[in-house]
């Protein structure tokens, strides 16, 4: 949209009218210097990360053989996702973008809701792939002493855990331009590994009669759970997870040179490309495996297989490639630990957008000499050490973190949806063809794969939904920027996912009173979302007053403007 400095008929900021708010600002603009490259090798960078070592395992216990359709249909859903995010980033290439959209479309009490689950999700990956480096690490004698039996953390495990978060943090101060060519060099190995473990792999397999095609039929067959467990496999198998990360190229708009050609590119061709590579290593992984670690039951947890603390580099031993396994354990702390280096930098970008919109405190919006928002990129490293407190292992927040991410995404549907309706005619460098389809059909998904995480996981989502609704509405706030009424479906919609989950036939604990049967499950919950987005879309804020909030922040952002304290 072309930016509007006049101040002619627009509302004023704080006025009489409902919604409009003075973002907070810190002292200065975030610097573009991010190119397509840096961008497409942040988001790739968060994708392949500690979801690759585990995954095509993972996959295999919980749907057999069966998780290569997991694999596709959980990349399929995902870029639906991110073909709405790809729209929404070119037109406003904010930092911390994925957590502010549905600010501007619904207000303070949406944009409160969604930016809190977009900053939980963000500072706790980095802790997710620290103790993913050390359940690799484990291998060697020296780091042995690092964890319990049970895979959890121990008090020696806990103080390299924050060392190492530490000097994820360390790297971030250093500015954009360190991040960006630190994260560059080691995406390039991330990518390469996975790349050339399916090559090498593939090739000696054939080469040695090590292909067992065999195995797409062995313990109780392609799908011995059918269609229910290929379901559940995508977020329990940590492939939702694993396909992660595309929005970063969102996260980091306010910092690209050219944010409405790069982003859609990135946003898009990053996740294109993991889907690639991970259907390949599951179909390759399922190809390789030795007859002595095929279960006669799959989705067996005492299997040969379940206990393999390091899949591929095991696999790999087990087959003869000896020198791959000594790359494949390196690779496990450098993939992991890029991952953690970029969601690092995404806490606090996503900190420092809602600072700009007024719901965390605007020293959270200060930038450093480096133009790094110091506060934030401190806070995401203590939020991450907490984190090894409840959370102690790296199969304990998969499923959390996933169900929390997937609601971050849903917000942006919502805002494509209203934005489309309520600025038809605004600039769109990135205009997603068949909008008005994919927008619903990308929020029925998100709520899905909330539905398929199950009750244990999204109760436990819940509690930490209160305590953020504690947290950031504690201040005080005028009663024009909450906008209830623009938001009256957001408590609806969690409370009715909340039921819809616990009454599915993925609850996943033991049966629920009058559990729903499979396509049921699916019926209600895609109804049930179909109604939560067009309410939402119907009580959007109006235009005048979008387009007001978002130039407040866009055109500054844009221009690199300095701006002036918010409180």
């Amino acid at each position: 949209m072309s930016a509007d400095h006049s101040s002619g008929n627009r509302p004023t900021p704080g006025g009489d009218v409902p919604g409009a708010s003075t973002p907070s600002r810190g002292g200065v603009s975030l610097a573009r210097e991010i190119g397509l490259v840096g961008l497409l090798w942040a988001s790739m960078g968060s994708i392949i990360g500690s979801g690759w070592l585990f995954g095509a395992q993972r996959g295999l216990i919980n749907a057999g053989p069966a998780a290569i359709i997991s694999w596709v249909i959980g990349g399929i859903c995902i870029l639906v996702l991110a073909l709405v995010h790809a729209e929404l980033g070119a037109m406003y290439p904010l930092s911390g973008g994925s957590a502010r959209f549905p600010h501007y479309a619904f207000g303070g009490v949406a944009g409160a809701g969604f930016g809190w689950f977009s900053w939980l999700q963000a500072v706790t990956v980095a802790p997710i792939e620290v103790s993913a480096m050390i359940l690799y690490l484990t291998h060697y004698h020296f780091a042995q002493s690092w964890l319990h039996d049970d895979q959890t953390l121990t008090h020696t495990g806990l103080i390299v855990a924050f060392v190492i978060m530490a000097i994820l943090a360390g790297i971030n101060y250093l500015g954009v331009k360190v991040l960006a060519h630190t994260n560059s060099v080691l995406t390039w190995w991330k990518v390469g590994i996975p790349v050339a473990t399916i090559v090498i792999v593939l090739i000696h397999g054939a080469a040695n009669g090590g292909l067992h095609t065999s195995n797409f039929h062995a313990g109780g067959g392609f799908s011995p759970g059918g269609l229910t467990a290929v379901l559940i496999a995508i977020p329990a198998s940590s492939i939702v997870f694993s396909y992660l990360g595309f929005e970063q190229a969102d996260q980091l708009a306010g910092e690209s040179k050219n944010p409405k050609r790069d982003i859609p590119v990135a946003v898009i061709g990053s996740i294109v490309l993991g889907l690639i590579i991970y259907i390949a290593l599951q179909v390759v992984f399922l190809l390789v495996l030795p007859n002595s670690l095929v279960p006669g039951d799959w989705r067996s947890a005492n299997s040969p297989l379940a206990m393999l603390t390091g899949p591929w580099a095991q696999v790999a031993t087990a087959v003869g490639i000896g020198w791959l396994a000594s790359i494949l354990y390196a690779d496990a702390v450098i993939s992991p630990a890029g991952t953690g280096l970029i969601y690092t930098a995404a806490g606090s970008r996503v900190s420092y957008g809602l600072a700009r919109n007024n719901y965390f405190h605007s020293v959270f919006g200060r930038l450093n000499a480096a133009k790094v928002p110091w506060f934030g990129v401190l806070v995401s490293f203590i939020a991450g050490c907490v984190c090894f407190l409840p959370f102690p292992s790296w199969q304990s927040l998969i499923g959390l973190i996933t169900s929390a991410s997937v609601l971050m995404y849903a917000g942006a549907p919502l805002a494509f949806g209203a934005f489309r309706r309520r600025l038809p005619d605004a600039e769109r460098p990135f205009r997603l063809p068949l909008g008005e389809f994919f927008s619903p059909l990308a929020f029925v998904v998100a709520t899905w794969i909330i539905m398929w995480t199950g009750w244990d996981t999204d109760y436990k989502l819940g509690i930490l939904i209160v305590v953020g609704a504690l947290v950031i509405f504690n201040r005080e706030m005028r009663p024009e920027f909450m906008n209830f009424k623009a938001a009256a479906w957001l408590p609806v919609y969690l409370i009715g996912m909340g039921l819809i989950t616990y009454f599915s036939i993925f609850r996943q604990s033991d049966p629920a009173p009058h559990e729903m049967g499979l396509w049921w499950s699916l019926g209600v919950c895609a109804v049930f979302a179909l109604g939560i987005y067009y309410w939402a879309v119907n009580v959007a804020l109006p235009a005048p007053v979008i387009q007001t909030m978002i130039e407040e922040v866009v055109v500054p952002e844009e221009e690199g403007l300095a701006v002036p304290a918010g409180h």
